[in-house]
């Protein structure tokens, strides 16, 4: 599905992530985890082309996508949710979602699986976006990238100041566009328990590069714990 090899990406002259390989496999729920400050959300912005990746490849499905726009990669198939969520404040709820029809050149029509997996947006429809609270910020900001009918779904740090039964409500959605709409997802995230009960498949960062992965249920729990504190 999602492919990177050998792939370096900088801030100007500061490099960051060196010779990256990483493998995200058609189907799978992975996630790449790693202290802060390790080049994790970088990563997932070079996959956006975000950041400058003078380097190495980045494939989808076979296609070569490190010198596409931004634009390009989401209508190849990518949806993205960045770190803080990104949704517009003055619009509502509807607008927030039909901004991401638009986006990606689809119709005018929200798929009522959208309805199915967050039913507090319905009910929200009306409200601007800035005056829910920060797990239905994420709930709508997660939909608004479905709404683009992604091959891939890419989010960094879903779990991020919200209420633990709300991120219990976003672990069971995520699940199922995994398996239900059959939606690839790929998660940068710091809450390990949220990592060892949604993954298949665990990458292990430290200083731009990978330094353990493996399928989530034959990793030794202990020594991910403490690679995460140390």
């Amino acid at each position: 599905m999602l492919k990177i090899n050998k792939m370096c990406a900088c801030y100007g002259e500061s490099s960051v992530i060196r010779d990256l390989d990483l493998d995200v496999a058609d189907g799978k729920i992975v996630c790449l985890i790693g202290r802060n400050g390790v080049g994790k959300s970088t990563t997932l912005k070079s996959i956006m082309g975000l950041v400058s990746t003078p380097e190495g490849s980045i494939t989808l499905d076979g296609t070569e996508i490190i010198k596409m726009p931004t634009y390009d990669r989401v209508k190849l198939g990518i949806g993205y949710v960045p770190q803080g969520r990104d949704i517009f404040p003055q619009m509502t709820v509807q607008e927030n979602l039909e901004l991401g029809l638009q986006a990606a050149g689809k119709g005018k029509k929200i798929p009522d699986y959208i309805y199915d997996l967050f039913p507090i947006l319905p009910e929200f429809a009306k409200r601007r976006g800035g005056d829910l609270s920060g797990g239905q910020q994420q709930q709508l900001a997660i939909a608004r990238a479905l709404v683009t009918g992604p091959k891939i779904l890419i989010l960094d740090e879903p779990t991020e100041g919200i209420q633990p039964s709300i991120i219990q409500d976003i672990g069971r959605a995520i699940k199922r566009v995994n398996k239900e709409l059959g939606i690839t997802v790929l998660i940068v995230e710091q809450y390990l328990d949220f990592v060892l009960n949604i993954s298949d498949y665990i990458y292990i960062m430290e200083k731009g590069n990978i330094v353990m992965q493996g399928e989530t249920d034959k990793l030794p729990a202990e020594e991910v714990q403490k690679m995460m504190t140390e």
